[in-house]
């Protein structure tokens, strides 16, 4: 009896690990922007209080400290970026669909895989790079703000670029190796889509 096309159990343990691997990295970075994504949202409240604070002093007090416009300037600005990829993970960028909702799961999974590396990656090599200037002279001066008692540090806001540009990248290859787990037969859940955030043209 021919055994020719059986695999191997060191092959076949090869391959187990290589899917437990690949399982763990998808679910790692999951983890990972779901908890930053958690997290930054807290400065949306900081963001609102902050406005408030400078309203009332503003026009109850006549009052006003420039580094507390910033402040919430700052906040709202760190919750898009650093909650890039937590809104990638829930879906909850919006999508133009042309054709995405009419294909099968499987054209589907194709769409998220190219439409990752083809649009996605390289959109972000072309903001990483451009940024590269902004962000190191920034550093290489300290940069802080130019308002007189301005918020110090601006070269770490200018930074969240770079935050951005890692935390998609990472929710990207998560999400090529999620799709490539379904396609060949190994599916992970998708995390619940949020019916209000989940908006298609």
């Amino acid at each position: 009896m021919l055994r020719g096309h059986e695999p191997r159990p060191a092959s076949l343990a090869a391959r187990t690990d290589s899917m437990n691997f690949i399982y763990r990295f998808v679910k790692g970075v999951d983890t990972v922007n779901d908890w930053i994504g958690r997290t930054v949202a807290w400065l949306t409240l900081g963001c609102v209080l902050t406005c408030f604070t400078v309203v009332v002093l503003r026009y109850a007090f006549n009052v006003g400290f420039p580094w507390m416009q910033e402040l919430y300037v700052w906040q709202h600005a760190a919750v898009f970026m650093a909650g890039a990829g937590y809104t990638m993970l829930h879906r909850g960028h919006v999508n133009v669909d042309v054709m995405y909702g009419k294909l099968g799961d499987r054209g589907k999974a194709w769409i998220d895989i190219l439409g990752t590396l083809f649009l996605l990656f390289p959109w972000l090599a072309i903001l990483a790079v451009t940024s590269a200037p902004f962000v190191l002279s920034s550093w290489g001066i300290r940069e802080s703000s130019a308002t007189a008692d301005g918020m110090p540090g601006l070269y770490l806001l200018k930074s969240l670029l770079w935050v951005l540009c890692a935390l998609l990248f990472v929710q990207g290859l998560a999400l090529i190796a999620r799709r490539s787990l379904y396609l060949t037969g190994h599916g992970i859940i998708d995390h619940d889509e949020d019916k209000v955030t989940d908006e298609r043209l």
